[in-house]
């Protein structure tokens, strides 16, 4: 396991947005752009993929501490850190599912008309429904024709 997948483990486990990422690194005085960022969380055989080295998650993991207990001036709770940042998560998925859903018109099902134009290609007039039980099984043929090697002496 290296660094990469320690970090994408982290961020998916504490539900980290690129710019959180961010901000918690600049807690320590370590700056890194969103795009820095994104090319560390990339597959490894992306062209862009950057490796991630030991001071950017030294870094990271020092930025955490500070970031989910604050310092000793100012302590916070952790689990109300992770809390706050779960309610900010489910918010946006609510809201990205809510926009998402939304229909721009009514739907309104065309009259079904008799007529031979509006019939799909495959359709006939009185077919009996498909029944795969009716279907006669295709007889088997063999792919591999059975052949005789004549290697070395003949036995007698």
């Amino acid at each position: 396991m290296n660094n990469n997948d320690i970090f994408k483990k982290l961020r998916v486990a504490l539900q980290l947005r690129d710019d959180q990422i961010v901000e918690i690194l600049e807690l320590v005085d370590f700056r890194m752009s969103k795009g820095e960022i994104g090319n560390i969380f990339r597959n490894a055989d992306h062209a862009d993929f950057m490796e991630c080295g030991d001071q950017v998650l030294r870094n990271f993991l020092n930025g955490l501490v500070i970031h989910l207990r604050g310092t000793k001036e100012n302590p916070k709770n952790a689990m109300d850190v992770i809390r706050q940042n779960q309610e900010v998560v489910k918010k946006n998925v609510a809201e990205k599912s809510k926009a998402s859903f939304k229909p721009e018109s009514e739907f309104k099902p065309n009259p079904k008309t008799d007529s031979k134009k509006t019939r799909a290609k495959g359709e006939r007039s009185g077919a009996k429904p498909f029944n795969p039980k009716d279907k006669k099984p295709a007889p088997k043929i063999q792919v591999v024709e059975k052949v005789q090697y004549k290697n070395g002496k003949n036995k007698k």
